[in-house]
């Protein structure tokens, strides 16, 4: 890959931050020009990906450098909003991880700030950047599984259990966002239910419905309470389905010729055996990177931009109602 004209600075290298910081210095190198977090045994971490990168402790050795163009935040939620709005604030593109902030009235401001300074801002939703959701958006947009008709989602771990925020906001924001992906509209309908045991107050499975117009359905399992890791996402049409389950060895992306047809004896069930759909091996957070990159570069809406953030905050937040109920 040709190397990238940009300076690069990250903000947070924590379990998370350091994947962000790796992966930014493999396609930078030298132009990854300041990387900064509050806790100084942080910068043993970053020296052993390279003893050349710039690390401090003060935030605006990366906000206020001038010479910083776009800047990765990956630090907890409850801050992103105030350090998103200061990157902004100094004429710098952001990536922020998910959720792009915890109240949607807070990311609706960063929307309208990146958009009146002529700045990207985009949320690490790095699943869409997965070549496997790539492949089954095609599938969905050239209609080879048909109508779109039902999309499921189990996210289901044992651990690990936090508790600054429950399992919806943990878990189903990933699921959120490949949902509206596929759907490319906002459903007109939110319900959830869920349940603690091990902590008051903070849920530990959450099953989240939601209807979209044109019939499409969407239901959305997570829970940290489970005897087995479990990774799936089931979307469903008229002509076909397709099965995504990436903490399988081998076959995680199939299509099942299957479904339901009119004749004129009636409702006919037709199947065919399921055939491995091929995807490519590219790494999500790389090409979130690359993607974060070109945007700057070359003034592209990302694709999950502020707005999309913003969809999936606000639907998280539905989801949050209802819970309450």
């Amino acid at each position: 890959m040709q190397k990238i004209k940009i300076n690069l600075g990250i903000i947070g290298c924590g379990r998370w931050g350091i994947n962000h910081v790796k992966t930014a210095y493999n396609l930078l190198g030298e132009n990854l020009t300041g990387v900064f977090d509050s806790n100084p045994k942080a910068s043993a971490k970053v020296s052993e990906i390279s003893q050349s990168i710039p690390f401090t402790t003060n935030k605006n050795d990366v906000i206020k450098n001038s010479d910083i163009n776009g800047v990765i935040i990956a630090t907890p939620a409850e801050t992103h909003f105030e350090l998103a709005k200061e990157c902004l604030e100094n004429g710098k593109h952001v990536l922020v991880e998910k959720p792009i902030t915890l109240k949607s009235d807070e990311a609706k401001i960063l929307v309208e700030l990146a958009k009146s300074k002529n700045l990207q801002i985009m949320a690490g939703h790095v699943l869409l950047y997965h070549p496997a959701i790539r492949m089954i958006k095609k599938y969905v947009s050239e209609k080879i599984i048909g109508n779109l008709q039902y999309i499921y989602s189990n996210r289901l771990n044992l651990g690990a259990i936090r508790s600054e925020e429950n399992i919806l906001w943990s878990f189903a924001p990933h699921d959120i966002s490949i949902i509206q992906h596929l759907t490319e509209t906002n459903p007109i309908e939110v319900s959830s239910h869920g349940a603690n045991f091990v902590q008051n107050g903070i849920e530990d499975t959450t099953i989240t419905y939601l209807k979209y117009p044109n019939n499409v359905h969407a239901h959305i399992f997570v829970s940290w309470l489970h005897p087995f890791k479990e990774q799936r996402l089931v979307v469903i049409g008229d002509k076909g389905m397709m099965v995504f389950e990436d903490s399988l060895a081998k076959d995680k992306l199939k299509f099942y010729p299957k479904g339901f047809e009119k004749t004129d004896k009636g409702i006919q069930k037709f199947e065919g055996d399921f055939e491995s759909v091929q995807f490519g091996e590219a790494q999500p957070l790389a090409e979130e990177h690359k993607h974060f990159y070109d945007c700057i570069i070359n003034n592209k809406q990302p694709l999950t931009d502020g707005t999309h953030a913003l969809e999936v905050l606000e639907i998280l937040e539905q989801a949050s109602e209802r819970l309450k109920l």
